[in-house]
């Protein structure tokens, strides 16, 4: 089965965003070649380009205040464990404290940074991080791959507690979805808007469809369109019947 998700508002829009940023960072970092640490970089940037444009920080302290507050009613119920509710309620409130550590803007240090940020200039034009534009950056890619990584631990250790934050809230996100089977009749599926509210959507379908899920929705209408992967046939809606998953996700 291929999962697609689909954020319903812009809030988890970005931690989505964020979250796959951050799992590239891992992926590349963790390697030894230059153009892989290059692509790590990279990334690091776009992470400070989406944490500049909104204050990740006091939106994500909001919502783990909020969850933290629904999940202590959650005590008497005899159908949750009290273990698990106390591990889930410790590490948001291990998390919210190292947040309230955090000094100014998500990723302030890197900001100050000026050999980051002159690379970080760079990246807006086209081939402009050749090694005759930034030798210095050249050096460094040229260093002992452990000596890279090190540099990326010390980058990324003061963002570890926003990553640990957005990583609770998409986690209570998923684990609250309810799955439904449906049948997308010749490609095609549709529900009222007044019969589901989600801040997401998670579609799951057979890989052997050779189908990708076009979706859109809002308050009126949830539609599914679900279209060729095939390049070149993007416009025509799947003519077969497609079975899949439908979860409605809410925080």
């Amino acid at each position: 089965m291929i999962c697609y998700e689909h954020p319903l508002n812009e809030r988890i829009r970005t931690l989505l965003r964020l979250e796959d940023l951050f799992k590239k960072i891992d992926f590349f970092s963790a390697k030894d070649s230059p153009l892989q640490h290059h692509a790590s970089l990279m990334t690091l940037f776009e992470v400070l380009e989406i944490t500049s444009r909104s204050d990740i920080k006091t939106d994500l302290l909001q919502e783990l205040e909020r969850q933290k507050q629904m999940l202590e009613t959650l005590r008497k119920n005899p159908n949750i464990s009290e273990t698990a509710l106390d591990d889930v309620l410790d590490n948001i409130q291990t998390t919210f404290r190292s947040m309230l550590e955090i000094s100014g803007k998500v990723g302030e240090h890197l900001r100050e940074n000026e050999w980051l940020m002159t690379i970080k200039q760079r990246t807006t034009i086209p081939g402009g991080i050749c090694e005759f534009d930034l030798p210095s950056y050249h050096y460094w890619l040229n260093l002992d791959p452990a000596m890279r990584r090190k540099d990326f631990y010390e980058w990324m250790a003061p963002m570890l507690p926003i990553r640990n934050a957005f990583g609770i809230v998409l986690y209570l996100l998923r684990s609250s979805g309810k799955t439904t089977h449906n049948i997308a009749h010749q490609g095609i599926f549709q529900q009222p808007g007044s019969d589901y509210f989600a801040h997401m959507l998670r579609v799951r379908v057979n890989e052997d469809f050779p189908c990708v899920p076009e979706i859109s929705a809002n308050k009126y209408a949830l539609n599914i369109r679900f279209i060729p992967s095939q390049s070149g046939q993007r416009a025509k809606v799947y003519e077969k019947d497609v079975a899949f998953d439908l979860t409605f996700c809410n925080l």
